[in-house]
């Protein structure tokens, strides 16, 4: 069984559940969330993020160190999510372990009255979780599902004024597409596309999915001339078609489900500016549905003390 080392002498169980209350009783104090990053980023050897140079002298007081080498002082959290935070450490703990608990997601206010924070703070805080939940690169392989859903309101629920002709279902002119490639029984990827031609679709299963794959999509015509690279079946869903043996879409349609549950349930709206950041974060808990929430909470400070 693998052991994550922590302050104070400290250790916590991948099978231990990482929720506010451990928070709170790993993390008690802003010294014990500093030397926990310190250990993540550094193995407990300072390195200047300026100059690279490990000639440090610490400055306890300030929880900084000062380095020898280019006269500058630096923390842990220097070019991190954390950058610049003038915010308790183990508050910004406690908003990863809410946001890896929150099964459909944690909206801004939610966060702000949890945590005791104003809304625009809360919200940077979400924005700055969300850079460390970013796609591994590796490619999917094996049978793949590919399909695409829309995201956006519903026409009838507009404003007279805000209402489009013909703005319902798979109209994008009023809705943002999303694209998604899944792996059974492993990953999913996804990402807001502006278009579904056959260019911008054989684009994105180029670019997640390992060549020879076999590939599960509906009867949109975008997706024919893929057979050069993969094996390629389909169902046709306008004469009600859902399954043909092992030829279906419904994996990746449950995951649309999560999506649209959580934007609609948890943030009720979310701009196409944004948009791929919140589909990153279901990907991303999808993905790690199956790792106990301790490695996730030690994966994701890791990543984020990488990312800016």
């Amino acid at each position: 069984m693998r052991i994550f080392v922590l302050p104070l002498g400290k250790t916590l169980s991948i099978h231990t559940i990482m929720n506010i209350v451990s928070v709170y009783k790993k993390f008690p104090t802003q010294a014990a969330c500093i030397a926990h990053l310190e250990h993540v980023r550094w193995n407990d050897k300072p390195i200047c993020p300026y100059c690279q140079s490990t000639n440090q002298s610490p400055l306890p007081k300030e929880n900084r160190y000062h380095c020898n080498n280019c006269n500058t002082t630096f923390s842990v959290t220097v070019g991190t999510i954390f950058h610049k935070t003038k915010m308790d450490l183990q508050k910004w703990f406690l908003a990863i372990a809410l946001v890896l608990n929150a099964k459909k997601g944690i909206s801004a206010r939610q966060l702000a009255r949890d945590i005791e924070v104003t809304k625009d703070t809360a919200w940077r805080i979400l924005m700055q979780i969300r850079k460390s939940f970013v796609d591994d690169g590796e490619l999917l392989e094996g049978i793949i599902e590919i399909d695409e859903t829309f995201i956006g309101g519903k026409n009838k629920n507009r404003h007279a004024n805000k209402k489009i002709e013909g703005g319902q279902g798979g109209n994008s002119d009023d809705k943002t597409i999303v694209v998604g490639t899944l792996q059974r029984d492993g990953k999913v990827k996804a990402q807001k596309v502006k278009d579904r031609t056959a260019k911008t679709l054989h684009g994105v299963i180029k670019k997640n999915v390992a060549a020879g794959s076999e590939l599960m999509t509906d009867e949109l015509k975008s997706y024919n001339g893929l057979t050069l690279l993969y094996m390629h079946q389909f169902v046709n869903h306008s004469s009600n078609e859902y399954v043909n043996g092992n030829c279906h879409t419904n994996t990746l349609e449950g995951f649309w489900s999560l999506l649209k549950r959580g934007v609609i349930g948890q943030y009720h709206y979310v701009t196409p500016k944004y948009l791929d950041k919140y589909v990153n974060e279901f990907c991303y808990r999808y993905n790690s549905r199956k790792t106990n929430t301790t490695e996730v909470f030690a994966a994701v400070l890791s990543k984020g003390l990488s990312i800016r």
